[in-house]
């Protein structure tokens, strides 16, 4: 069945609230959700209402939980997400920070005691919009060993940024610190397709094709097989998102593909830096758009962000299909 984005939107956040969440947090997440699936991010979008949905019942998130500011010292702000589900804390950290670049010319907007965030970058849309620039960080659930290492210590620890233009599209960057994200191996896992070599290590550490072995045991950080940059690139995220604003570390939180376990309470973080502190909208602006055009001398060459910008406005306008026993697990 095709559905226009605010439908699927309506049969998200129906789920999440019979789930136990609140009206708020469940259009925050259902918006998330719907706006990753458009992307063509399904690892991110559709098959995680089920996932989220359980939780809630299960207790592993909040649905009642009210997110609310903690700390403020000037540019500087903490939010805890109050063991609910990430979206309206990271939407309120943002709207806090953007408020703070806007008086001290750059922000730092921690969420503490929180879930799983989705696209990180999407988060960024906020401060793009602004007219600002934002870059976001957060750990998940150990899945990656420490450089030498075998057993789970990381979250794949997404790094994301949005760099606003002046008339196109933001530049919107965003990539986990494993080889690939998590979730595709979880699609492949339900799919029962294998995974392709150099992506993950079995719970044995060892290299491994087989993706629900992979999922019991760790992936691989980018560039694993050649260098351990990878590895020390998540364990700056890793402390960035924990120790700065005392979120658990992955390997403290039950993974997300389990029904069962603990509240995760991991972390995001956020920085959002005003263009016009620094050397000026305008000299920020052409700075920009002179770098676009060097990219984009060479064929072949996509802006960040551009694919997804694309499939989102075909999804808006032509809508989105979903199978009729989703929905039908959705509406019970």
């Amino acid at each position: 069945m095709r559905l226009t984005v605010g439908q699927l939107q309506a049969e998200v956040a129906g789920a999440l609230i019979r789930a136990g969440a609140s009206a708020g947090m469940a259009e925050a997440t259902a918006r998330a959700l719907v706006l990753a699936e458009a992307q063509g991010l399904g690892s991110h979008g559709l098959s995680r209402v089920t996932q989220y949905a359980t939780h809630l019942k299960n207790g592993r998130a909040d649905g009642r939980a009210q997110a609310e500011v903690v700390a403020r010292k000037g540019g500087a702000v903490l939010v805890d997400a109050k063991a609910g589900l990430a979206f309206p804390a990271c939407e309120l950290a943002l709207r806090e920070a953007i408020a703070a670049a806007r008086e001290h010319g750059v922000a730092f907007a921690g969420v503490a005691n929180s879930h799983h965030a989705g696209v990180i970058v999407d988060h960024l849309r906020l401060v793009a919009a602004a007219g600002m620039v934002g870059m976001g960080f957060a750990n998940s659930p150990a899945a990656m060993p420490a450089a030498g290492g075998k057993h789970p210590i990381f979250g794949t620890n997404p790094v994301a940024a949005a760099f606003p233009r002046r008339l196109g599209d933001p530049l919107l960057i965003d990539l986990s610190l494993s080889e690939v994200a998590r979730g595709k191996v979880m699609v492949a896992a339900k799919k029962g397709e294998p995974i392709p070599a150099g992506w993950a290590l079995d719970k044995h550490g060892r290299p491994t094709t087989d993706a629900k072995a992979a999922l019991e045991g760790s992936m691989l950080p980018i560039g694993a097989l050649s260098s351990p940059k990878g590895a020390m690139l998540a364990l700056v995220v890793e402390l960035l998102v924990t120790a700065l604003i005392g979120a658990n570390f992955g390997f403290e939180a039950s993974s997300f593909f389990v029904d069962e376990g603990n509240r995760p309470g991991i972390g995001q973080a956020f920085v959002v830096v005003d263009p016009g502190a620094l050397a000026g909208r305008e000299r920020y602006l052409e700075r920009v758009e002179t770098l676009v055009v060097e990219m984009l001398k060479d064929e072949g060459v996509r802006l960040p962000g551009a694919r997804r910008e694309a499939l989102r406005r075909q999804a808006e306008a032509e809508g989105i299909e979903v199978g009729d026993a989703l929905l039908a697990q959705w509406r019970t």
